[in-house]
């Protein structure tokens, strides 16, 4: 009983100070199950919201992108597929055709764009739609956030936080923690587990899954972007950095089942620095991590081999295209006619998306 009590002061104390501070990134709470602290450590901080990367610099910026063998060729050049005011991309994946799809949070929706960037609204209302994910099975998820302070949503009242499913059928996965109250985090990226589970970053590591509700399964970490190996049995997370001239790194764990990590370790460190944001995996097992210098590519042994630099700051990356051997990304911002920045709907921002022909090609028998 003692323990008890003292277990319950705990988490009244972080309740009372996360009240007092709410500029302050959410905790990770409430505590894992038993069955999954292994993974888990204390009492984490997290809830970094997507930054805007890339939009303290006139762009879009000139780049020259040299040769990374077996990556990418010397001389190839970014083209610039497509853009729209709002928040309107994030989380790409390619579809099963070659397409990318995209999660637009002001419009609450989900959007395919083809190699030309045609754009067309595959699944609709979506309220809060910010980052989608699919699985080998081919089912398509997605990560729904409520509305930052300053939205000009009508219905900015009705939309919660939660992971659902959108395809072949649209239900909830889980909106609410394990203990059953209602979820209290803005999910950010998301991972499709192929178990019917859905891991998500913001600012810790979460599991969603309609058995458990929504736990923690890693905190100490400041994460965002996230994605399995070829094989699915390691799963990597960007953790933090950016701050005080502090690079960002990657951290990995051993996948053991459905929501249960195990071995976390430091896999590589951000060398271009900035903090990592959407990440990506090839058929070799490379990893590619988004950033403001550009996309940071590093072998399955975590040795960094280089820096694809962009045009702008970029968020989001996935392999698509025929064969999977284009790398499409989403930009952090767009220009209107005139080269000005676009700054337009709740978060007073844009997005533009390009593509880049590449050496490597991306995993088959998987989106991403």
């Amino acid at each position: 009983m003692k323990t008890i009590g003292v277990v319950v002061a705990l988490l009244c104390l972080c309740a009372t100070l996360q009240a007092q501070t709410p500029a302050a990134s959410p905790m990770c709470m409430p505590a894992v199950p038993p069955e999954f602290q292994a993974a888990a450590r204390g009492a984490g901080s997290g809830g970094q919201a997507r930054g805007a990367q890339g939009q303290q610099q006139r762009v879009p910026r000139d780049v020259s992108v040299t040769e990374i063998p077996g990556v990418v060729a010397a001389g190839v050049k970014w083209t610039k597929i497509w853009q729209q005011a709002g928040n309107s991309a994030d989380g790409i994946i390619p579809d099963k055709d070659g397409n990318v799809l995209v999660a637009q949070e002001d419009y609450d929706a989900v959007l395919k764009i083809d190699q030309n960037g045609n754009a067309a609204v595959l699944v609709p209302n979506t309220k809060g739609i910010g980052s989608v994910s699919m699985d080998r099975q081919g089912r398509l998820y997605g990560a729904h956030r409520t509305e930052r302070p300053g939205s000009t949503k009508p219905d900015r009242a009705s939309i919660v936080n939660a992971i659902t499913m959108l395809a072949p059928e649209r239900k909830t996965i889980a909106d609410k923690w394990a203990d059953g109250t209602t979820l209290t985090v803005r999910p950010n990226d998301l991972l499709a587990d192929g178990h019917g589970g859905v891991y998500f970053t913001s600012g810790c590591l979460y599991y969603a899954s309609p058995k458990t509700g929504v736990i923690v399964v890693a905190d100490n970490i400041r994460t965002n972007g996230i994605v399995f190996s070829p094989d699915d049995k390691i799963l990597y997370v960007t953790n933090g950095g950016g701050g005080a001239g502090q690079p960002g790194t990657i951290v990995a764990f051993d996948v053991k089942g459905p929501g249960m990590l195990a071995n976390r370790r430091d896999f590589a460190k951000l060398e271009a620095g900035g903090a990592g944001d959407g990440s990506a995996v090839d058929a070799q097992g490379r990893l590619y991590v988004t950033s403001n210098p550009g996309v940071q590519v590093f072998d399955k042994a975590g040795k960094y081999l280089g820096v694809i630099p962009t045009p702008r700051g970029v968020i989001s990356v996935s392999f698509a295209g025929p064969g999977k051997k284009t790398l499409f990304v989403v930009g952090s911002g767009a220009e209107d006619a005139n080269g000005e920045p676009i700054r337009e709907g709740p978060q007073q921002t844009a997005a533009t998306v390009y593509k880049l022909p590449m050496v490597a090609e991306g995993i088959k028998g998987r989106a991403k």
